[in-house]
This record gives C-alpha cells, structure tokens and sequence, in this order.
C-alpha cells in the first residue's frame, strides 16, 4: 500500500483538485495524526483510502486509517454516526491481523472509546496498543485523553511525559499543555504551546497551534491576546473552524457581540456540538433573543439524543443542559450517572450544579469544592461562578463574594449568560464579612 507521505505534505504546494486528492490520501498513514489535516482534505484523503480499500480490500492498515479518519470526521462535522463506521472498520482490520500485531487498531478502537466518552475502556485498549508498538502515537495521546478526563491527574503528567520522550509533536504537545493548565501551571502550558507553534511545518499545524495558545489566552481572560493568536490560526488556514470559534467567544468577551454572533453562527452551521451551539445560544439569549436561543437548546437536545443513539456517553452534556436550561431532575441523574463513571473536576462541577439546580446545596458544596480544588491549581471561571452561586444559596455571602469576584477577574468572558449573572449576584451581596 503506497502511503508514505506526512501530514504536513498536505497542506503544502500546488496543484489541482485531483493532485491534492491524491496527496491527501496518501496522507492518511496509521501514523499520520489526523486531527491536523483540514476538513477538506480530510474528506478528500477519506474517499480516496475508500476507493483504495475497494481495491484492496485485504489491506489491514488502510481499515484502520479509515476508521481513524471517521473518528475524525465526527470530531469535525459533529455528525456521530461515523462511529459505527469507524467501529466497523477497526473490526475489518482486526479481522484481517491478529490484535497482538495490529496497534494501529486497537489504537484507533482506543480512540474511539474516547470519543464516545468510555474512558475506562479506551485507557484499557490504548494500553494494548502500546505493548504492541510502545510508539505508536494515536495510542499515547489517547492514553493521555483517557487519564485526563477520569480525573486522575498525576498519571496523566507522567503518560504526557512519557508520550513527549517517545513521539513529540503537535499532538502530544497539545495533551501536555493541557495537563500543565489543570495543574494550575499556565505559564509552563504556554511555553509548550509556543514550542508547538514553533515546531510547525504546516499551515494545518500553525492553525492547530495557534488555536490551543487562543484558547489558553482566552481562558485567563486575555482577550486581546487570544485574538491575535486566532488571528494567526485563520491566516494560516481560513477554514479552521476552531480558530473562528475561539474568535467568536473572544470577540464576545471584548463586547463585540455582532462579530461575535457572526463568527458563532457560521461556525455551528457548519460544526453543530453542544459546547458551540450553547455559546451561540447565551449570545441570543443576552440579547434578548429568546426564540433564537430556544432554537440553539433545542439543536443540542437533538444531537444528545442522535449521539446517544451512535454509543456515545452523553451524560455530562445532557446535566449541563438540563440543569440551566431544562428538567433539573434528568441533570442530576445524568451528573450522578457520570460521577459513577468518572470522577475529574468537570463531572464534579456538573454534580454540583446539577444539586444546586433541585436545591440540594449542601451536598452540592461539597463537589464545587472538589470541582476547584481537585486538580492543583487549576482555576476555572464558571467553576468558581457555580461554587460562588451555591454559597450564595446557603447565605455563606463573604465565600460567594470571593469566587465570583474570582471568576469575573480571571475570565469576565467566560459565559455571557454566566457572567451577567455572576454580576448581578455580586451587586446583590454585601461585603465579605471575613473567610467562610
């Protein structure tokens, strides 16, 4: 099977539309980190590795790069029923080679797992891919992810260290900013991020980059900042949606809110995931647009329950919109569901609002406590908003004074709807009479 170039072939040089066709093709290795590649030639390189399997349909390695590239397709259409293509893939590549000599799929099921938020199971089959091939990269990364979301930080720093020793580049580098932001270490997050930036060869990858030092930027409330990175991410590569996502939630923040709406809009058009169409919708929702913003609930609702329907985990997405926006009962089962499941400081934060949500705010203190202090020095703005809002139900006025102070001065941006009422809630209060 004649595929041999990198990634960063792709984005490089000119040619027409079937020299770049085949170029993106030939692009999609096993090794090859997916993710990087524009929607386009992702679509372009998908249906040429089709066509191949066609005619190859015995290449064990080509179903694996297949179900890799659905994976990302959903990532990047928000369209979730690649996965059961994917899934059908990496059983057709499985079949072809033995598991015990085939990482790239069970590297690509790892993947998968994570992607449809089984985390346990992914941590499980990214482990197999590694005593295969201690290299392989997808396998590392999703090691990474898998650790990361179960709430189990140190061994994430010590996967992303060891995934850095054995494959660096973009995608590793990308985990271990993360990492480094949740242990509260944004300046070593930032200079990990600029070596990725540095280290890029491809307009793809300078967009990629680029988009992770916004977000960074965005989230300690940096907004000017962000835009230029943003600014650098879509000169690099227009169509990267990321970028003019990143843009939109910044130009939000700075007040800008028919750039901000523009931007939003496009970007759920045509990437319609939770986390987009709820931004897009607290933008209606301050501007009064109510209709509107029902519109954007009612699109997460429905890809909640098309996600469902394809395998993936949808509880943390369904107890956050159910707890601002919907049936406060279904966001604490759902919370409670997920807490089973996976215990970091983002399924706490959602238990804790969700408990806020039915009035149970006792109990809901005590995962607003977990959710920012769980992870060393991680510090979130609407985890301090939701901690700020639940002492403010149990009249503890000098603790929710100080978180939502907290929130507003390390990301005034960080929700439209959020921040407003963060606002309203300290204008409200009276001073803070000492420490809680």
């Amino acid at each position: 099977m004649a595929l041999g170039l990198t990634a960063t072939s792709v984005a490089s040089g000119a040619g027409g539309d079937a020299e770049r066709s085949e170029r993106a093709g030939r692009a999609l290795t096993a090794d090859v980190p997916i993710e990087q590649l524009g929607v386009g030639e992702l679509a372009q390189g998908t249906t040429a590795l089709q066509q191949h399997l066609k005619a190859q349909p015995r290449d064990a390695t080509g179903w694996a790069t297949l179900g890799a590239a659905y994976i990302e397709q959903a990532r990047t259409s928000g369209d979730p029923t690649r996965y059961p293509q994917a899934e059908t893939a990496f059983g057709r590549s499985l079949k072809l080679r033995a598991a015990d000599e085939n990482d790239a799929a069970l590297a690509g099921q790892a993947a998968l797992a994570a992607a449809r938020h089984d985390f346990e199971t992914a941590l499980g089959l990214a482990d197999r891919a590694l005593r295969v091939n201690p290299y392989n990269e997808r396998a590392l990364s999703s090691r990474v992810d898998a650790l990361v979301e179960l709430g189990l930080y140190d061994e994430a720093l010590e996967a992303v260290e060891l995934a850095d020793q054995r494959r660096p580049g973009l995608p590793v580098f990308t985990r271990y900013a993360y990492v480094l932001e949740l242990r509260g270490d944004v300046k070593g997050a930032r200079r990990v991020l600029l070596r990725a930036l540095a280290s890029a060869f491809s307009t793809a990858d300078v967009a990629y980059a680029a988009t992770s030092l916004g977000h960074l930027s965005w989230s300690q409330g940096q907004f000017s900042q962000a835009l230029e990175h943003f600014a650098t991410a879509l000169r690099a590569d227009p169509e990267h949606l990321p970028a003019l996502e990143g843009r939109g939630r910044a130009h939000a923040a700075l007040g800008e809110r028919e750039r901000a709406v523009s931007d939003l809009e496009e970007v759920v058009r045509r990437y319609p995931l939770p986390g987009q169409l709820a931004a897009l919708a607290e933008l209606y929702e301050v501007g009064g647009q109510r209709r509107q913003a029902a519109e954007q609930y009612a699109l997460i609702r429905t890809w909640i329950r098309l996600a469902h329907a394809n395998g993936v985990a949808t509880d943390l997405e369904t107890s956050l919109i159910e707890a601002d926006h919907g049936n406060a009962a279904e966001a604490l089962k759902s919370a409670r569901a997920e807490w089973t499941r996976r215990e970091s400081v983002h399924t706490a934060d959602a238990l804790a609002w969700a408990l806020h949500a039915n009035g149970k705010d006792r109990e809901a203190l005590a995962y607003a406590r977990k959710a920012t202090a769980g992870s060393p020095g991680y510090r979130n703005a609407s985890f301090l908003f939701h901690r700020g809002m639940i002492e403010r139900a149990l009249d503890d006025d000098g603790a929710a004074h100080r978180h939502l102070r907290a929130a507003l001065d390390l990301n005034p941006g960080f929700s439209p709807t959020g921040a407003r009422d963060a606002a309203s809630a300290l204008s409200a209060l009276t001073r803070p009479r000492g420490d809680s």
